[in-house]
């Protein structure tokens, strides 16, 4: 089998939450449809078992009906241009899409109107944001609701994101959030300077009265410390109930990668939501990318790397201004700010996991020695943690 590497985009809805997620097949110039249904059978058992739609697509050549071998699970949506129902195989096609009837977002091109009526159900009808102005995509949203919920797929701005939800529009999928806006802030708000003192503390072993007297300061930080310790799947046998029983049960370490975290609830950027799930989904992936290739006492550095990495988005600061307050271990640092160091590879393939490269990808994980199948994987594991660890 011919190695099939998988990119991801979000689908972000009104209230700036991700509500499903887009995986790309790249199949490149060797790898056939398939190739790309072995590689989504293979993952059966790390497939994220949450309701929010997982859209699956076959890149610029568009998912062929060899697709529709694969057992896809029920919250699989398989994204199908209308020539695939309108071509010499159409008739096959239809009659399997009725037979089996799996979830389908049929992209929209000038064979659409052919492929609407040929008895198909489409749960969504995809609009790719670069070859329509906002005219036309009012006017097509309009036309199709029938038929399906209209999402847009490869938004590149906030001012194109906006412009999809006024035309009607239910979801967008890019990354158009991801990039700082605006002029940086000048300094960190009260909320976020308390957190990074808080962290500071951890990192020195300070008493946990002391640290219990600056989590005191503000109510919220400790309600979401909580939240987030319980609900990330440590397989405790009850629940952590104070900061103090939260030391006791986990230690500082583990402690501080949680409280990393609680940064980013302190963004007041309208996409934080979404960032946030970005930036958990980095962690979580770099952590596991990481295994067996570093000592296990790095992970948690990982983990914070990648937690980290949207900091300056979400803060409203700049990078080099957000780190300043924080006594972190160099290498974080040195990742963060592009200064290379041991843990700027695994940052660089997190980074590249949501780009539209499939040969970027391929040779960034084969420098790591990852295989597509050990990156893929981790890919949809820290999928699931993200979803999880929403709140």
């Amino acid at each position: 089998m011919n190695e099939v590497f998988m990119s991801r985009q979000p689908l972000v809805n009104r209230q700036s939450r991700i509500i499903a997620t887009r995986l790309t097949l790249h199949l490149g110039d060797q790898a056939s449809i398939v190739d790309a249904v072995s590689t989504l059978s293979a993952l059966a058992n790390v497939w994220p078992q949450s309701e929010k739609p997982v859209f699956i697509s076959c890149g610029r050549t568009g998912c062929e009906a060899g697709i529709l071998d694969w057992s896809a699970p029920d919250n699989a949506t398989i994204e199908l241009p209308a020539t695939t129902l309108v071509g010499q195989a159409g008739p096959d096609v239809i009659a399997a899409l009725q037979t089996f009837q799996p979830t389908i977002c049929l992209h929209f091109d000038p064979q659409a109107a052919q492929a609407l009526s040929a008895g198909v159900q489409f749960r969504f009808i995809g609009f790719d944001a670069q070859q329509f102005q906002l005219g036309q995509l009012k006017l097509l949203t309009a036309r199709t609701r029938t038929y399906g919920i209209g999402i847009a797929f490869n938004v590149e701005t906030s001012e194109q994101f906006r412009a999809c939800l006024e035309a009607g529009i239910t979801a967008a999928a890019g990354w158009f959030f991801t990039s700082p806006t605006g002029a940086p802030a000048k300094a960190l708000s009260p909320g976020q300077a308390n957190i990074v003192r808080v962290l500071n503390l951890v990192r020195q072993n300070a008493d946990i009265r002391e640290i219990e007297a600056a989590l005191k300061l503000d109510v919220a930080i400790s309600y979401k410390l909580l939240r987030y310790i319980n609900a990330a799947g440590f397989g405790l046998s009850c629940e952590i109930q104070s900061f103090r029983h939260a030391v006791n049960m986990l230690g500082y370490e583990k402690l501080n990668r949680w409280l990393s975290l609680l940064l980013g609830t302190a963004s007041k950027d309208p996409m934080a939501p979404a960032l946030m799930h970005t930036a958990l989904l980095r962690a979580r992936l770099m952590e596991l990318l990481a295994s067996g290739l570093v000592d296990k006492s790095e992970y948690d550095n990982l983990f914070i790397t990648g937690a980290f990495s949207l900091l300056d988005v979400l803060l409203g600061v700049g990078m080099e201004q957000a780190l300043e307050a924080m006594r972190l271990p160099e290498p974080i640092c040195d990742a963060l700010l592009s200064n290379g160091g041991r843990y700027q590879p695994f940052l660089d393939l997190a980074v590249a996991s949501e780009a539209d490269d499939g040969e970027a990808i391929a040779d960034q994980a084969a420098m790591l020695g990852l295989t597509a199948d050990q990156f893929n994987r981790a890919q949809l594991q820290a999928l699931t943690f993200a979803d999880a660890m929403e709140l």
